[in-house]
């Protein structure tokens, strides 16, 4: 009888055969992992010692910088590791943890990324009111609510996937465990627990997206809506930003869950993948940073105390 209790360990898509080029995949990777580190660790620090940043919007931005280190670390350094050892090899209970890891970050991200919409459309639409609805009791229950969702869905992807038998080959045709990559291995005929996960995973989704529209809706009314330019060109620069990376961040990450799955590894499926993993804790940072005054004043505040502490020093 062949069964999941008889796969001990997956194997992982490796990039290439020449050592040279798993030696420079090793290199490149370890680069990118940690400029996402150092990127969101300075916002996250930054939102912490600055008393300027101390607001619902820069804390949703924490954890949001949060997830982002903690989602590029469930992926990257296993395949460095792997890249670096010669070895395409996983273990079971790795990749299941890969897989929630996975899912609860990405699952708890959206969560934010919708509490940052909700805070923008009281932020532009309700000003007077902005004080008493994002109050700290608020922003912690939406943060809270985020978590507790994403977790629930990494329980789910992550129990609905690995309750299936997995039988014959045990490659994975990804850089990491996805579950339509393991979906592909295993040799059960239902899918039940897993098709209710991603239907719930695509009904919670879904809403998050209506609600992130309307949103934007009734801002982009309300700011047009303002005599000025100039105040108009101010609230779309506060908006766009979080635009841009919710509709990378979704459009990603729902082409790359309900596409057709392959039996072979193709290119658009491996940049598809990396890019909803790999790419958002890179650019979220940049993105937020390059718009915000407030993130620049205060990175130049500190920097400034750094070197002058320094000088006083010598």
């Amino acid at each position: 009888m062949m069964n999941q209790t008889l796969t001990m360990e997956f194997l992982l898509l490796r990039f290439t055969e020449s050592r040279v080029l798993l030696r420079v995949h090793a290199v490149l990777f370890l680069l990118i992992y940690l400029v996402a580190i150092a990127e969101n660790l300075t916002i996250i620090l930054l939102t912490i010692l600055d008393q300027r940043l101390h607001t619902p919007m820069y804390f949703f931005l924490r954890h949001l910088s949060f997830l982002d280190m903690c989602l590029i670390s469930a992926t990257v350094p296993k395949s460095i590791l792997n890249s670096i050892t010669y070895t395409d090899s996983i273990s079971f209970l790795g990749c299941v943890l890969q897989v929630f890891l996975v899912v609860l970050m990405s699952g708890s991200e959206i969560g934010i990324l919708t509490a940052m919409s909700y805070d923008r459309y009281i932020a532009i639409c309700r000003p007077l009111h902005y004080e008493a609805v994002m109050s700290k009791e608020v922003c912690v229950q939406l943060v809270l609510v985020s978590w507790l969702s994403g977790g629930v869905f990494g329980i789910l992807y992550s129990a609905g996937t690995f309750s299936l038998n997995f039988c014959g080959s045990t490659k994975i045709h990804q850089l990491f465990c996805d579950v339509p990559a393991l979906l592909n291995l295993t040799c059960s005929v239902k899918h039940v627990t897993i098709n209710v996960s991603v239907a719930i995973g695509v009904c919670y989704g879904f809403s998050c997206l209506v609600c992130i529209v309307v949103s934007y809706v009734y801002i982009f009314s309300t700011v047009l809506k303002i005599p000025t330019r100039q105040k108009q060109c101010k609230a779309f620069s506060t908006c766009l930003p979080h635009l841009i990376v919710v509709s990378a961040f979704l459009l990603t990450g729902v082409i790359a869950y309900l596409k057709p799955t392959s039996d072979e590894p193709s290119l658009p499926d491996l940049l598809m993948s990396m890019f909803y993993s790999v790419v958002p804790p890179i650019l979220n940072p940049v993105i937020y940073c390059l718009r915000s005054k407030d993130i620049k004043s205060a990175l130049v505040k500190v920097l400034w105390n750094v070197k002058k502490s320094g000088v006083m020093e010598r």
